[in-house]
């Protein structure tokens, strides 16, 4: 199974473009010299995954890419008229690269193809997110297995484990910008209860 450190093994996806043709998409040309935030689902139009985890992205596509990414990408063993439907259907186009396994290759050479035969879904990828950085991966989340909600695995967590996207400041010098506290689904705020004692302590008294 892939691991913090490897780098992703090479294979081919598949997409369907706007005028309805299907191109091959190798990974190298998803991955290479480029920051991806990678989340693999079980299935498109999936209860959990349609409702819970990829409106998630979807909705926080853009304070991820602030923070430097250059691509959301999503797969899943579905076909690639699926994975473009599918994308369309949340709202995805121009946030998120919605990429069809269809064979499961992908997620077997990753290691992290389940065997989903008993609910008839066949063979399917298991539910992750990562950081990918020039096809090496930086973070690797799961959920707990037979977990129904979204957290490890979720946006928040993925803005969480970015590192603040670096500018440029006066004279040359590198300076990070302001941070940019992060929301839920909702647009609320966190609590203060649901900060960690790392945020706290950094509180002034």
């Amino acid at each position: 199974m892939i691991k913090v450190g490897d780098r992703l093994p090479e294979g081919t996806l598949r997409a369907k473009d706007d005028g309805g043709a299907m191109k091959e998409v190798p990974t190298g040309s998803v991955f290479a010299g480029r920051k991806v935030v990678l989340v693999g689902v079980p299935g498109a139009f999936t209860s959990t995954c349609h409702n819970a985890h990829i409106p998630q992205f979807v909705q926080n596509a853009s304070a991820i890419k602030a923070k430097g990414v250059d691509a959301i990408v999503v797969i899943a063993v579905n076909d690639h008229h699926v994975m473009k439907a599918w994308g369309q259907a949340l709202g995805g186009d121009g946030k998120i690269e919605f990429l069809a396994d269809g064979n499961g290759d992908f997620a077997r050479a990753l290691g992290l193809d389940i065997d989903l035969t008993g609910a008839g879904l066949g063979t399917r990828v298991k539910r992750f997110s990562a950081l990918v950085e020039d096809g090496v991966v930086k973070t690797l989340n799961f959920e707990p297995d037979g977990s129904k909600t979204i957290v490890a695995t979720g946006a928040q967590t993925t803005l969480g484990q970015l590192c603040p996207r670096v500018t440029e400041g006066a004279g040359g010098d590198q300076a990070p910008p302001a941070p940019v506290p992060l929301r839920g689904l909702n647009g609320a705020m966190p609590s203060r209860a649901s900060w960690s004692a790392r945020s706290l302590a950094s509180l002034p008294a």
